[in-house]
């Protein structure tokens, strides 16, 4: 049966170009269309096109709503300022309040020092002088050293108090702002995927879905074709494969167009399009018939339509 097929087909080709010269071949015009989709599911709420019209590009295309994506944005706007502020924290010592009372609380110990120093040495000269007992002296001698003890504690209290947090402590939350960060751009970007625009400019060939639908994540909403988009197929027979080359002029006729479109051969099949199931004698060999591809030239392929018939020609000379 599909020795059948192939022999008809190679049979039509064979008859519909009988009265045509050997460098002369059918085919049809085929488009290449850029498909808008957003990688997010969601409900559309906002269609900017509509099938046919002309777009430009960045127009708008399309918006899906939006509300749980703008509310993940402000959840990690709030985690960012929380993190900066908690980063800002560590990086200073205590309020000025806190570091004023410490500072008053070593003046006062200053004071109790100065007259543990004074009564010490008043104790020391009636020992000397034997008016008290020498246990008097020790008990001058230990408030001066409990004094002493408790300036030198509030002189490191103050110390600390202008200090920064510990560097593992910094760094700890320098490591959350950033992560606070990515997860905000992550938001935004999300929110961002519900608005499309048009890539490129060119006609809208397509419309997939109306306002108030559900659109599945991935799924193309709006098809646009870009003139320089359109391309052109036709098949040629083995025996004349084998001259054709990349880049080389082809010219182009098709019902309705005032004049020849000028192309140029843009891809080669590496393989036939319609093989005989016989093996690859000199009888059968003119039967296979290899895929050709041609780009119209810059500001003639809007004269062509997708699937429209043409008439491909080889240059001459070329």
């Amino acid at each position: 049966m599909k020795s059948l097929s192939a022999s008809l087909l190679v049979l039509v080709l064979a008859t519909g170009c009988a009265d045509k010269p050997a460098d002369y071949f059918p085919g049809y015009a085929e488009a290449e269309y850029v498909r808008l989709a957003t990688p997010i599911a969601g409900t559309l709420s906002k269609l900017h096109v509509q099938r046919g019209d002309a777009v430009q590009a960045d127009a708008p295309a399309f918006v899906l709503e939006q509300e749980s994506e703008r509310a993940a944005r402000e959840e990690a706007a709030s985690r960012v300022q929380r993190a900066e502020a908690q980063l800002a924290n560590l990086n200073k010592g205590r309020r000025p309040e806190e570091v004023a009372a410490v500072r008053a609380q070593l003046t006062q110990a200053e004071a109790a020092l100065r007259l543990s120093n004074s009564t010490y040495a008043r104790q020391k000269q009636l020992v000397e002088d034997r008016f008290i007992s020498p246990a008097s002296l020790d008990q001058a001698r230990s408030g001066v050293d409990r004094d002493q003890a408790r300036v030198n504690e509030l002189r490191a209290q103050l110390r600390v108090a202008n200090l920064a947090a510990r560097p593992d402590e910094i760094a700890a939350a320098a490591q959350e702002l950033k992560a606070a960060q990515a997860q905000l751009a992550q938001a935004e970007w999300r929110l961002a995927q519900k608005t499309q625009r048009i890539p490129v400019a060119g006609n809208v060939a397509d419309v997939l879905y109306r306002e108030g639908e559900y659109v599945q994540a991935g799924s193309p909403v709006v098809s646009v074709l870009p003139p320089q988009n359109i391309k052109l197929r036709f098949f040629v027979p083995e025996p004349q494969f084998a001259a054709l080359r990349l880049g080389q002029d082809v010219v182009v006729q098709c019902d309705g167009c005032q004049a020849p479109v000028p192309a140029k051969i843009s891809y080669l099949s590496s393989a036939p399009e319609y093989t005989s199931p016989l093996i690859y004698s000199k009888e059968n060999r003119a039967a296979l018939v290899f895929m050709i591809e041609a780009r119209p030239a810059a500001g003639q392929a809007a004269l062509l339509h997708p699937g429209q018939p043409v008439e491909i020609r080889l240059a001459q000379g070329k």
